[in-house]
Protein backbone atom coordinates (compact mmCIF):
# COMPACT_ATOMS: atom_id res chain seq x y z
CA UNK A 1 0.00 0.00 0.00
CA UNK A 2 1.44 3.25 -0.87
CA UNK A 3 -0.12 6.55 0.48
CA UNK A 4 -0.46 10.57 -1.01
CA UNK A 5 -0.92 12.95 0.91
CA UNK A 6 -2.95 15.52 -1.95
CA UNK A 7 -4.46 18.40 0.24
CA UNK A 8 -5.52 19.43 2.93
CA UNK A 9 -6.14 22.33 5.69
CA UNK A 10 -6.89 21.94 9.55
CA UNK A 11 -11.23 20.99 8.14
CA UNK A 12 -10.59 18.36 5.48
CA UNK A 13 -7.80 15.65 3.62
CA UNK A 14 -7.78 14.29 0.46
CA UNK A 15 -5.28 11.32 0.78
CA UNK A 16 -4.87 8.69 -2.38
CA UNK A 17 -3.94 4.44 -1.59
CA UNK A 18 -2.62 2.78 -4.04
CA UNK A 19 -3.46 -1.00 -3.07
CA UNK A 20 -1.31 -4.33 -4.71
CA UNK A 21 -3.86 -6.99 -5.11
CA UNK A 22 -3.75 -9.44 -2.08
CA UNK A 23 -3.06 -6.37 0.43
CA UNK A 24 -5.07 -6.89 3.35
CA UNK A 25 -5.65 -3.58 6.01
CA UNK A 26 -6.02 -4.07 9.68
CA UNK A 27 -9.08 -3.54 11.10
CA UNK A 28 -9.18 0.16 12.85
CA UNK A 29 -11.54 3.15 13.90
CA UNK A 30 -10.77 6.91 13.94
CA UNK A 31 -12.51 9.76 15.29
CA UNK A 32 -12.75 11.19 11.89
CA UNK A 33 -15.33 10.47 9.29
CA UNK A 34 -14.63 9.34 6.44
CA UNK A 35 -15.67 9.24 2.35
CA UNK A 36 -13.99 6.32 0.40
CA UNK A 37 -14.21 6.32 -3.71
CA UNK A 38 -12.47 3.44 -6.10
CA UNK A 39 -10.77 5.36 -8.87
CA UNK A 40 -9.96 1.54 -10.00
CA UNK A 41 -9.96 -1.67 -9.48
CA UNK A 42 -11.71 -3.56 -7.00
CA UNK A 43 -12.00 -3.84 -2.96
CA UNK A 44 -14.13 -5.72 -0.28
CA UNK A 45 -14.37 -2.80 2.30
CA UNK A 46 -16.10 -4.15 5.99
CA UNK A 47 -17.49 -1.56 8.15
CA UNK A 48 -19.41 -1.83 10.92
CA UNK A 49 -20.44 -5.24 10.27
CA UNK A 50 -21.53 -5.32 6.75
CA UNK A 51 -18.81 -6.22 3.95
CA UNK A 52 -19.40 -4.76 0.58
CA UNK A 53 -17.50 -5.55 -2.82
CA UNK A 54 -16.36 -1.85 -4.32
CA UNK A 55 -15.71 -1.26 -8.13
CA UNK A 56 -14.18 1.92 -10.16
CA UNK A 57 -16.74 4.46 -9.29
CA UNK A 58 -18.46 3.29 -6.40
CA UNK A 59 -18.09 5.15 -2.79
CA UNK A 60 -19.05 4.56 0.40
CA UNK A 61 -19.37 7.27 3.92
CA UNK A 62 -17.99 5.67 7.17
CA UNK A 63 -18.58 7.21 10.59
CA UNK A 64 -16.54 8.28 13.26
CA UNK A 65 -15.37 5.79 15.18
CA UNK A 66 -16.94 2.70 13.32
CA UNK A 67 -14.55 -0.13 12.94
CA UNK A 68 -13.32 -0.73 9.02
CA UNK A 69 -10.85 -2.38 6.81
CA UNK A 70 -10.00 -2.85 3.24
CA UNK A 71 -8.93 -5.94 1.08
CA UNK A 72 -7.44 -5.54 -2.25
CA UNK A 73 -8.96 -8.21 -4.89
CA UNK A 74 -7.19 -6.28 -8.12
CA UNK A 75 -4.33 -3.62 -7.65
CA UNK A 76 -6.54 -0.67 -6.61
CA UNK A 77 -6.35 3.13 -6.26
CA UNK A 78 -9.04 4.68 -3.69
CA UNK A 79 -9.40 7.94 -2.94
CA UNK A 80 -10.12 9.08 0.88
CA UNK A 81 -11.50 12.07 2.28
CA UNK A 82 -11.45 12.99 5.92
CA UNK A 83 -12.90 15.29 7.99
CA UNK A 84 -11.22 16.85 9.97
CA UNK A 85 -7.68 16.31 8.50
CA UNK A 86 -6.01 13.47 10.21
CA UNK A 87 -2.84 15.04 12.03
CA UNK A 88 -0.82 11.47 11.78
CA UNK A 89 -1.07 11.37 8.00
CA UNK A 90 -0.09 14.96 7.62
CA UNK A 91 3.55 14.43 9.11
Amino acid sequence: MRRQVLAYNQNVMLVRHQLSKGWKGTSHKHPHEQLVYVVSGCIVFEAGGKTAELRRGDSVVVEGDVEHRAIALEDSEVLDVFVPYRSDYAQ
